[in-house]
């Protein structure tokens, strides 16, 4: 179970990463159009007019499927932003109480979401709701990845809950405050 889990966060994550290589490409090939038109404009006196359809849409697509698929990977490496100030200061045996009961509440939060995004898909499905740019998109489709990320993450939160309770969790590793910083 444990290698599935892995490999489904690896794979979130893995999305993640070619969600912002993809809006990268967006952009760069617009870009490469504007140029392309700026440089017809001074030789010829005429602009060709090329354009990505709708590419800023396409990237804002890409970057909300980018983060919700990003979080379950980086919840489980432990780069969220995490609030430490205080469980560095609690004993072991309370910091894993308070990241357990943040990991419960996270996961009913995020299963919370996960339900109505998939509800919200469901109605752009049936609805046949179409994006208002030049490209007619159904709008399930960029909904659908944030459903998918929030159930994972969901999943994520759930497998820390229960590393907490298992007692195999180990809290992630954090740079001890300084003097300086233990006085404001």
């Amino acid at each position: 179970m444990r290698g599935m889990l892995d490999g489904l966060y690896r794979v979130c994550g893995g999305i993640g990463a070619l969600l912002i290589v993809a809006i990268c490409l967006v952009v760069l090939i617009q870009v490469a159009f504007n140029l392309f038109d700026k440089i017809s404009d001074v030789l010829f006196g005429k602009a060709v007019g090329l354009v990505l359809p709708s590419y800023a849409e396409l990237a804002g697509y890409f970057l909300v499927a980018a983060t919700f698929f990003a979080l379950t990977n980086t919840l489980q490496h432990g780069v969220h932003i995490r609030v430490t100030m205080i469980t560095q200061r609690l004993k072991p045996a309370w910091a894993r109480v308070a990241e357990g009961w943040a990991c419960l509440v996270g996961a009913l939060m995020s299963g919370y979401f996960a339900v109505w995004s998939y509800v919200l898909v469901y109605e752009s499905w049936i609805y046949n709701d179409l994006s208002p740019g030049m490209l007619p998109i159904p709008i399930w489709l960029p909904q659908l990845p944030m459903a998918i990320g929030l159930t994972s993450l969901t999943i994520c939160f759930a497998d820390l809950f229960f590393q907490v309770i298992r007692g195999t969790w180990q809290p992630p590793v954090t740079a001890p405050l300084s003097q300086e910083q233990e006085e404001h």
